[in-house]
């Protein structure tokens, strides 16, 4: 079953975008297998299950691990990478309609914070015109 949560040609996309790990300072416990801790991310994601109850014996690390690692690879930039390859390899084969595409404001950063309150426009307080109850 967790090798169904990340089949190889999505591990093959993945696996070059990881950063490498850092040398260990001490010895001790072997790194956890990168797919591993991948397929015990998407398994998290989703079942929506929390991170303790992540059964270690069925991905060999346990969620504390797989939140670290996921966490490692947000701050590296992993994901917005592989968008990118996804969006690219879709582009190439001529499936990306971006007729249909939208912006908002989870995906465009806002210059300079936005803007001040004394600049931002007031909204009234009034009943908004309804086509229905016309």
């Amino acid at each position: 079953m967790v090798r169904e949560l990340v089949p190889d040609a999505f591990w093959q996309r993945v696996a070059p975008l990881l950063p490498s790990p850092r040398p260990k300072k001490k010895l001790g416990r072997p790194r956890a297998d990168d797919r591993a801790a991948l397929e015990a991310i998407v398994f998290v994601l989703r079942s929506g299950i929390p991170w303790e109850m992540l059964p270690r014996k069925q991905f060999g690390l346990s969620g504390m691990t797989a939140w670290r690692r996921l966490e490692e690879w947000t701050r590296a930039g992993v994901w917005e990478k592989l968008q990118e390859r996804l969006l690219d390899e879709l582009g190439l084969r001529g499936k990306v309609d971006l007729s249909r595409a939208s912006i908002d404001s989870s995906s465009v950063r806002a210059s300079k914070r936005g803007p001040s309150r004394a600049q931002a426009r007031r909204i009234e307080r009034r009943r908004a015109a309804s086509i229905i109850f016309s």
